[in-house]
This record gives C-alpha cells, structure tokens and sequence, in this order.
C-alpha cells in the first residue's frame, strides 16, 4: 500500500486526530474554545468507532459531545461570575467527591459490560466498558476543574492506545500515545495555578 492508498483510507481518522489534538492543547491551556473542538472532534469519532466495532467508545463520543456542551454552559457561567471573583478554579477531589465518583464508575463499567457482551458483537466488551466508564467521570471532572481528571485520563489514554493498536486504528493509536505523555504535562500544568 502507498502513501496516497494509506492516506484515503485512514483520512477521516486522520482529521479526527488532528481536531483531537486541537483539543488537548486547548484542555491544557484552560481555554474555552476547547468544548467547540471537542464537539467536533467527537463526531468525527462517532463515525471512526462505529466502523471499528468499538461501541462503548462511539457511545462515548455521543456523550462527549453531550458533556462539551454542559462543559461550554458551565465555563462561560464562571467566566462571567469570574468579574465578581467568583470564578471556580483548578482544585483537587475531595474523598467525600472520590468515593462517589468511583461507585458511578463501577455501575457504568457493569452496565456498560452487560450491553456489550449480551447486545454486540464488541470483539473487546471488557476493556470498551472499562475505558468508557472512566471517560465519563473524567469528562465530568474536567468540566469541575478537577486536577485527579489528568490521573484518571493517563489511565484511560494507555489502555485506549493498546486498543485501538489491537482494532488497526493505527492513527488514533498514535494519538493515545501523544495523549498519554500529554496527560502529564496537562498535570503540571494544572498544578501551577492549583498553587496560585
């Protein structure tokens, strides 16, 4: 297969990686524009993961899209009270918070597990679920400004690569793997305004 045989069949994935990309350099930055992008970002991976078989992961970038949206209403909401000095800032998960968010992790990764083995023909229910209940509590921590989102990211980000390398979606692979090393630095730099 040449270059322009490779590049036509794996286009699409290619521009949801870029558009993906986009968004992680958004999310590092605190930038708002990053839930537009990731709206986008996640269509395009409606589309990748249904074709892959994957459908926790498409069902998850339909809730992406969901969660952009309540993340946008919810930063612009702080960006207007941030006039007042009121604006909700980089802050750390309480036990109280964790605790929670662990059990409605468990009750998506067994809802989710159910779906996939009984309802589809998921190659990788198990893993699909896993990873997909741990976007979902990450999605919503990111949208709270909660630094543990970047430990439960890396996570998720090393599980997906190998994944999808398994599936042959060879270019969301890669961009696991750029996620991956991202999630530590998006972590540092999330640290230095916690400390501000």
């Amino acid at each position: 297969m040449d270059f322009t045989q490779w590049l036509s069949e794996y286009a699409v994935e290619i521009v949801g990686a870029c558009f993906s990309l986009l968004y992680l350099w958004l999310e590092i930055k605190q930038r708002k524009a990053m839930w537009i992008v990731g709206i986008i970002s996640s269509m395009f991976y409606v589309y990748i993961f249904y074709v892959g078989k994957i459908y926790a992961d498409m069902g998850m970038n339909v809730y992406y899209i969901l969660a952009s949206i309540y993340g946008l209403v919810l930063w612009q909401r702080n960006e207007k009270k941030s006039e007042s000095k009121q604006s909700v800032t980089v802050s750390r998960t309480t036990l109280k918070t964790a605790l929670r968010l662990t059990a409605v992790t468990i009750f998506f990764f067994a809802i989710l597990a159910f779906i996939l083995v009984r309802f589809t023909d998921s190659p990788v229910p198990y893993v699909d679920a896993l990873t997909t209940a741990l976007s979902i509590t990450a999605m919503w921590m990111l949208a709270h400004k909660l630094i543990e989102q970047w430990h439960v990211w890396f996570i998720v980000n090393i599980i997906s690569m190998t994944l999808y390398f398994y599936r042959g979606l060879y270019p969301t692979s890669i961009l696991f793997l750029i996620y991956s090393i991202a999630s530590v630095i998006g972590y540092y730099q999330w640290k230095k305004e916690l400390r501000k």
